[in-house]
This record gives C-alpha cells, sequence and structure tokens, in this order.
C-alpha cells in the first residue's frame, strides 16, 4: 500500500454539515456528496469544524457518519474524532474504524489549556496512535482551542510514529515550521488547514490542503494545485490570489454561515448553521455574491 504521502495528497474537503432549521438534512448532505464526488478532489474530512462537530449528538454525529460511508465512492475520508479525554477519543476513532474510514483527524484536547503542554500532548497522541487501528492525522486549529496548539518540537518527536500519519496544520502562521523540521524520508503528510496558506506551502513541500472553498470551489481548488505540479507557477499563484479573495469574504469574515451560502450560491445544499449561530443577512449574502463575480466565478442559484 503506498504510503501517508503518497495517499494524502491534493485537495481535501471539510464538508459541512447541513441543517434545516434546527434538525439534520441529511438529504442536503448526501446530494452535496454526490455532487463533489465528481469533481477531482482526494477526499473529505468528515465531522471536523466546518462540518459543526461539537453542534451534533453522537446519534447525529453516526447518521452524518453512514452517509459519508454510503457516498464516499472513491474518495479517501478522514473522520473528525477529537475529545477532551484519551478514553473517549479512542471510542470515536475505533466507531469509525468500524465503518471503514481509513484515517482518524484528532483535534487537540484544550478545555484545560494551563494543563495542556508539549509532554500532555506527546503522551496523548502516541496513546492514541499506539491503540488505534486506523492511523491518525494530527489537527492543529489554536484558534478553535484557546490557543492550544502542536509545537514544530513536539511534531518532530510524533512524527517517527508508524501510526500517525501526518498533520492539518490550522494555525495563522501555516505548516512552514512544521515542515523545516521533516525529511525526506519521513512518511508523513503535511496538509495546510487553509486557502489562504495552500499554494506557498505547497512549495515548501505540504502534500496538500484541508481547504473549505472546496465545499463550494473544488473545481479551482484543484485546478490550482495541478497548475502546481505542471510548474505553471504563474497561473497557480494568479489562481491563488482570486481564491485567497473569495476566503476572506466568505469563510475570514463569516465563517460557517458563510462556507454554507457560498455553497447555496454555487448551486449545493449549504444550509443554515446550528442555532446559536446565524445565517447571513441579505447584505452579507449580497457581499459574498459580488466576490465571486469579482473573481469571474459565476453563482448558480
Amino acid at each position: 500500500m503506498p504510503g501517508f504521502k503518497e495517499r494524502l495528497v491534493g485537495v481535501f474537503a471539510p464538508i459541512v454539515t447541513p441543517f434545516e432549521g434546527d434538525r439534520l438534512d441529511l438529504e442536503a448532505l448526501r446530494s452535496n456528496l454526490r455532487i463533489l464526488a465528481g469533481t477531482d478532489l482526494s477526499g473529505y474530512l468528515a465531522l471536523g469544524s466546518n462540518g459543526e462537530f461539537l453542534s451534533l449528538s453522537e446519534q447525529e454525529r453516526r447518521q452524518v457518519l453512514q452517509v459519508f460511508a454510503e457516498e464516499k465512492q472513491d474518495k479517501i475520508v478522514m473522520v473528525g474524532t477529537g475529545c477532551e479525554s484519551t478514553h473517549q477519543t479512542l471510542e470515536r476513532i475505533r466507531q469509525s474504524a468500524d465503518m471503514s474510514f481509513p484515517f482518524a483527524s484528532v483535534l487537540t484536547p484544550h478545555y484545560f489549556p494551563k494543563q495542556i503542554n508539549d509532554a500532555v500532548l506527546e503522551a496523548y497522541y502516541l496513546r492514541l496512535a499506539d491503540s488505534s487501528p486506523v492511523p491518525i492525522l494530527l489537527y492543529n486549529a489554536p484558534a478553535f482551542t484557546g490557543g492550544v496548539a502542536i509545537s514544530p518540537v513536539c511534531l518532530r518527536r510524533l512524527a517517527s510514529h508508524q501510526n500517525i500519519a501526518g498533520i492539518k496544520d490550522s494555525s495563522m502562521a501555516g505548516p512552514g515550521s512544521f515542515l523545516s523540521g521533516m525529511t525526506e524520508d519521513m512518511d508523513f503528510a503535511i496538509l495546510a488547514g487553509s486557502a489562504n496558506f495552500f499554494y506557498p506551502s505547497l512549495h515548501i513541500g505540504a502534500a496538500g490542503g484541508v481547504l473549505s472553498l472546496g465545499n463550494y470551489l473544488s473545481d479551482a481548488c484543484c485546478r490550482l494545485y495541478d497548475l502546481f505540479m505542471q510548474g505553471d507557477f504563474s497561473g497557480a499563484r494568479q489562481l491563488h490570489h482570486s481564491l485567497v479573495r473569495i476566503n476572506r469574504v466568505v469563510s475570514g469574515i463569516h465563517g460557517v454561515a458563510g462556507v454554507k451560502e457560498a455553497m447555496d450560491l454555487m448551486g449545493l445544499r449549504g444550509g443554515e448553521p446550528r442555532h446559536p449561530l446565524q445565517p447571513l443577512d441579505a447584505q452579507q449574502r449580497s457581499r459574498i455574491s459580488a466576490a465571486f463575480e469579482r473573481e469571474g466565478f459565476s453563482c448558480e442559484s
């Protein structure tokens, strides 16, 4: 079987969880996955930040994963499994492995940030990796975890574990500090967690990216990756700047609600965020629509 660096390449979309009112809209999720199955996306992140995983009950979580299991086709699915305790995280990893999902994404524990240091994180991830039936992907997102972050030193100690596949880095600095400590012989994939630094990260060795734009501009994101791989750096750079401008207007300002609105505009079914998050108003929707028009992306609805 190919190594992690050969499997975790290209563009992955952190799939949103659609709601109708306050209820799961599983048919909308199914519809979105069927549309995205026809793109060049390498795969999906299920139950990540854009999937509003913290807003779901355990039963809802399983319902969402069942749709992914039925609609994944040839896409690689990484499942968000991170909890505050090692015990609970392992339980979720095993549940996702039982559904034949090949990777578990694990956000850093963070509720007690003063007690979470490098030693605690290293012990946490090593115990998970030793016990997990599937490879795990570290998830570094300090903006979502009260500043708790995996340091480059901690990462270098974890990267050599045979059951740790890589890291999705969504820190403001991007994955540059992590990549500088990697060697060519390490079978460890580093994925950029934002379109803002996806293209620069490819230049310094990132395997790919997990991009919220993949939910609604998957073709453009994949084209950027392809241009880079073909050596068309001028074309890739131009597209990068266009996608960054859209990303800043959509998720940079409005978060998940913006991503869902962008999906609706592009002919998918984003729906509303779950309460207490608020849907966008008419003026906010208009600004997103105008951003698409400025960058030459036509809206479909």
